[in-house]
């Protein structure tokens, strides 16, 4: 197995020796000879009905910088963890849980798919009940078209392992929320929640609201645009709706899940650096130093408020 720079920044943080940080490689990805492990993460209590937080990343190979906020966030979680007793104690009664790259064939050959030429958020057995754009919205057509879902009734590997993963890490909590991070839409960052499916609200649509309320609150000069995701467009295949709308069907006025998507608004990137589209990550990522630590700065709060938000959900949920 060989590393690149994001599969060798998981592995020097799974090999970080803690009682409150847990991590596993769930499944491995094998194409050509070559290995890609998926790593799975959990910090805090080992209690899984506990407050739990996800963080999710690296689903669409092309955009790193999910997989980069995701580490970012994970990385400084854990060098604060060494020595802050305050932080210590508020993980023994919640959880944080992480796939910080979904898919790691596609994110080393820059590949917005996996390796079979699947769009790993078309791949879920959700059909859209209001008419998503063409090809957009998930095709059939051809794996060597975009947005390709993948064969019908037939889940990839990197599908089957995040959906088991949250699973079995998030779905016993009593309170749960996640967030995926990708780029590459508007100039806007915006904080989706479901239906990618549909127009109609979502049945927690009133328990987001108070979320929203409680975010504005604490930060009124907030840069995200919260929305939910047909708003922009709809999608066959959501795993995210898929996930959402099993753990509703179980657990009805008893348990919260809601899942968020972070869309870091890429194209204002490519508006203040137009060279950035002569780079094969440009269209997607952050290219410029400076640019690139201002967008791991920009959304730590975010991911802070998230993790503290659920810690504390009693208070205001």
């Amino acid at each position: 197995m060989f590393k690149f720079p994001e599969l060798q920044r998981i592995t020097d943080l799974s090999k970080i020796q803690s009682s409150l940080i847990r991590s596993e490689i769930l499944s491995e990805v094998k194409v050509k000879g070559e290995t890609y492990p998926i790593h799975g993460f959990v910090i805090g209590s080992q209690d899984k009905t506990a407050p739990t937080f996800g963080i999710f990343g690296g689903v669409h190979g092309l955009e790193k910088v999910g997989t980069h906020v995701a580490l970012h966030h994970l990385e400084s979680l854990v060098n604060q963890l060494e020595w802050d007793s305050e932080l210590q104690k508020r993980f023994s009664n919640c959880r944080l849980v992480s796939i910080p790259m979904i898919n790691p064939w596609g994110i080393h050959h820059f590949r917005r798919s996996n390796s079979n030429g699947v769009d790993l958020m078309r791949n879920a057995p959700v059909e859209a009940e209001s008419k998503p754009p063409f090809l957009v919205g998930g095709q059939r057509y051809s794996n060597k078209l975009p947005w390709f879902r993948g064969e019908s009734g037939n889940l990839e590997l990197e599908s089957k392992t995040l959906i088991e993963f949250v699973r079995n890490e998030m779905f016993e909590s009593n309170f749960s929320l996640s967030l995926d991070i990708h780029s590459g839409f508007g100039t806007k960052d915006r904080l989706w929640y479901p239906y990618a499916k549909t127009t109609k609200d979502f049945p927690l649509v009133g328990e987001t609201k108070k979320f929203q309320k409680l975010f504005e609150s604490a930060f009124p000069n907030h840069i995200y645009l919260i929305e939910p995701q047909a708003l922009s467009y709809t999608t066959h295949g959501d795993l995210w709706d898929y996930l959402f709308d099993e753990h509703y069907s179980k657990n009805q006025n008893k348990k919260t899940y809601i899942p968020w998507c972070l869309e870091m608004g890429s194209w204002m990137w490519i508006k203040k650096n137009p060279r950035q589209l002569f780079s094969m990550l440009g269209a997607f990522n952050p290219i410029l130093p400076h640019r690139y630590k201002r967008i791991m700065r920009r959304h730590y709060v975010l991911l802070d408020f998230f993790l503290r938000s659920t810690a504390n959900y009693k208070n205001w949920s």
